[in-house]
């Protein structure tokens, strides 16, 4: 069997492989391993095609590898507006209950009701906003 079937089958073994682990290595690899078979086909001898896949292996994890995984990786999710509020601190400054009350969240004063419609939060309490409705934060004291 000539050397560039090989090559092509260790290529395209590579190529699947990414496909269940997508980090851009094993791709790299198998396109390194095409680039092998192309050197196989010209008839260069094996030791030049070992040093051809050695280095364009090499030049594709050191080079290419972490320019792809800086495109792949997104940046974190951040939330605006009222959603960011959701999971916050905040103080109770007027009682709350399941029907009304006041909280303080980072220096802003909202409406806020027990997310629990049974309880009653006292003055003075700490909370965390667990979902707003509207302008009103629904809350749940701190333990």
């Amino acid at each position: 069997m000539d050397e560039w079937i090989i090559w092509v089958i260790l290529a395209v073994v590579l190529g699947v492989a990414e496909i269940f682990t997508l980090t851009a290595s094993l791709g790299l690899l198998g396109a390194a391993a095409l680039l092998t078979a192309v050197t196989a086909v010209i008839g260069l001898p094996v030791p030049l095609q070992l040093l051809c896949f050695a280095v364009s292996s090499a030049a594709g994890l050191m080079v290419l590898r972490p320019i792809a995984m800086r495109h792949i990786k997104q940046p974190p999710l951040q939330r605006f507006g009222v959603e960011a509020l959701v999971g916050k601190p905040a103080y109770v400054v007027s009682e709350v209950t399941g029907r009304d009350g006041r909280v303080r969240v980072g220096g802003e004063e909202w409406s806020a009701r027990a997310y629990d419609e049974t309880l009653v939060i006292p003055t003075g309490a700490t909370v965390d906003i667990i979902e707003i409705e509207g302008a009103t934060a629904l809350v749940y004291p701190r333990e």
